[in-house]
């Protein structure tokens, strides 16, 4: 039986994306999902997940492929997405655990896409911003992007940058890098 206090999920999302502004009706839409799980007692990623969901007001375009790794055809096999909010709730026990993103984007994007969609919000109130808790324990002025960090702790990056599930696990990286430091916040603040 697992602990809460000690697993973290550690979300990323892809959404749909345009080089200026998005097509007439278009809005962005989450596409890919990436979860790390984190076991912070043991300080080590202990899963690595990769949810795919189908958007319904908007597509992937040729700069959004380019950015992402992901097409039209691959996330037309995704799941739609409340079933994807369904799936993190029931698999990933999101409403337990606390979860951590870098910077509050993919917190604001599943508020806002929860709403726009009647989908009951996927996940607790004790959410961690990561970047935030990075710049706080490095002392930086400016918060840093997820690869600029990787960069100053010394970590490398790995896999593809703006691929979610890539991204999930390292974010989880600096997030254990912080942990061994006693820089990340024990108690993830309400939302």
């Amino acid at each position: 039986m697992e602990s809460a206090a000690e697993l973290l999920n550690v979300i990323d999302v892809e959404a749909t994306c345009w080089e200026g502004e998005p097509p007439d009706g278009a809005v962005g839409e989450i596409i890919e999902i990436g979860l790390t799980v984190v076991d912070l007692a043991a300080g080590e990623r202990v899963g690595r997940h990769r949810v795919l969901v189908r958007p319904v007001r908007s597509a992937v375009g040729s700069f959004c492929t380019e950015l992402t790794g992901l097409t039209q055809e691959e996330v037309d096999t995704g799941l739609g997405f409340a079933d994807a909010c369904r799936l993190l709730a029931a698999e990933h026990r999101a409403g337990e655990r606390a979860w951590a993103s870098w910077g509050d984007y993919d917190r604001h994007q599943f508020t806002r896409q929860c709403r726009a969609a009647d989908t009951a919000y996927p996940f607790g109130r004790r959410h961690t911003n990561a970047k935030a808790a990075f710049t706080e324990a490095h002392g930086l002025r400016k918060r840093p992007g997820m690869a600029q960090a990787l960069r100053i702790a010394g970590l490398p990056l790995e896999g593809r940058h703006h691929c979610g599930e890539d991204d999930a696990w390292n974010i989880a990286a600096l997030i254990l890098d912080l942990a061994a430091r006693d820089a990340w916040p024990t108690a993830a603040s309400p939302r």
